[in-house]
């Protein structure tokens, strides 16, 4: 059984439907007025460009709109931005309040996936990472205990992942390396957006090379060099 342990950590929010609607108010913010940014590729998900991205984001919600509310499916439309938008947060009233609920796996999941493509938006429009989000908590419990479950399906001993906001350990037991780096970059490499050259380059406590294939996981590829996005 996979598990992740979490210990002290500073990190603000972690109430996921407000971790879910600032996913959704800061991508609207950073598409506000901008027709143009639709077409933009996005380095992190290769063959996706910003328009397909907020297409994504748009058809989770309708989905868990329809299973919460029991309606019909609703049809999301393909490449207008300004109109994904507007469906998005005409949907979202239902699915906030399901992820007000008690936290469980599928919500985190939910917060987990659109927090992560918001730093893949942000990346795709050049624009700084937060310095705070109340998705981060419930998103890095969620990488971490797939993380711990990658550890586990590979035979590997547990890793712990220290940031400037605490100390997670994936996997059961007293780790056998510590990965250490900034909140961003321990992130996205736990989240398949950083090559095995990035992750050997956050602070290790022993060589990483034995770990290097659980950071492929889920859905998450370990990128080639040429795929992965520079730091930043």
């Amino acid at each position: 059984m996979s598990t992740a342990q979490r210990h002290p950590v500073t990190l603000p929010g972690g109430r996921a439907d407000e971790a879910y609607r600032r996913v959704r108010e800061t991508a609207a913010t950073l598409l506000a007025g901008s027709r143009s940014a639709a077409a933009t590729p996005v380095p992190t998900c290769p063959e996706w460009s910003v328009a397909d991205l907020v297409t994504h984001l748009v058809e989770v919600c309708a989905r868990v709109h329809g299973r919460v509310t029991g309606a019909e499916p609703v049809p999301v439309p393909s490449g207008a931005v300004p109109e994904l938008l507007e469906l998005w947060e005409r949907l979202s009233r239902p699915v906030e309040e399901f992820l007000d609920g008690p936290m469980s796996l599928d919500r985190g999941i939910m917060v987990m996936d659109a927090f992560t493509h918001e730093l893949d938006l942000r990346r795709a429009l050049d624009t700084p990472p937060p310095v705070d989000h109340p998705a981060l908590p419930i998103a890095m419990d969620v990488v971490v205990k797939g993380f711990a479950a990658s550890l586990e399906g590979h035979g590997l001993p547990p890793v712990a992942a220290e940031t400037e906001y605490g100390r997670w350990v994936a996997s059961a037991g007293e780790p056998a390396a510590t990965m250490s780096g900034p909140w961003y970059e321990v992130y996205l490499a736990l989240a398949g957006r950083r090559s095995a050259a990035q992750i050997r380059s956050l602070r290790w406590s022993v060589d990483p090379g034995r770990w290097l294939p659980a950071f492929t996981w889920g859905p998450f590829r370990m990128p080639e060099p040429a795929e992965a996005a520079p730091r930043g």
